[in-house]
């Protein structure tokens, strides 16, 4: 049988990030389970019109067990960009795979817990030490998309034409020819019980 998990995400989407717990318990318990991380770089335009609400912020913290730092929380009225870090982990996605889930964690931490904007090469440079990575200069290009993360977007709106939502994040299970679109809402405080319903997905389709 082969299975993988998509996840369609943005770093800088507070429901992302409240998902990405779900993701990170069902690798540890299922790494037979090739996980695909897809940036989709909602944020990607600092327009100022890409701005996360005190709401949005107050649903994710009721419906989920992540939490915003007063640094994060001060800063809402301004505009988010996530075009480095969609550049950054669509590199590390493809060139080293095994370390990709971990950076994200980092650049969620650095943004939602700590405040940093992740807009700026050196915003990163702490995760890049951290990770030794030896990214090509065009990651760090705050100005526009790398072809890889532009192409990456494009596959992703292909994606969610099949799945008939354009809803970010999402979950999707692939095993064999089949493609399962998960109910991540439901497991947002419980990421076991999301590994319980992938392994029925599973057990389903095997």
């Amino acid at each position: 049988m082969s299975a993988e998990l998509f996840f369609i995400y943005d770093s800088h989407c507070p429901w992302s990030y409240a998902t990405t717990p779900l993701v990170n318990a069902l690798n540890q318990s299922l790494p037979e389970v090739n996980l695909n991380l897809w940036h989709c770089a909602y944020f990607s335009d600092a327009d100022g019109e890409n701005i996360v609400t005190k709401q949005q912020i107050t649903q994710v913290k009721a419906l989920s067990s992540v939490n915003f730092s007063p640094d994060y929380m001060n800063k809402l009225s301004q505009g988010k960009d996530s075009t480095l870090c969609a550049n950054l982990m669509t590199w590390a996605a493809s060139k080293t795979t095994h370390q990709a889930l971990a950076i994200l964690n980092a650049l969620q931490a650095a943004h939602f817990s700590q405040g940093n904007d992740l807009i700026e090469q050196a915003d990163l440079s702490n995760i890049v030490d951290e990770f030794k990575l030896s990214a090509p200069a065009k990651v760090f290009n705050k100005a526009k998309l790398t072809n890889d993360a532009e192409a990456q977007v494009h596959e992703i709106i292909a994606l969610q034409e099949i799945i008939a939502t354009q809803a970010i994040p999402a979950l999707l299970l692939a095993v064999n020819d089949e493609l399962i679109l998960l109910s991540h809402n439901l497991y947002l405080q419980d990421p076991d019980a999301f590994v319980d319903a992938v392994k029925l997905e599973l057990n389903k389709h095997s």
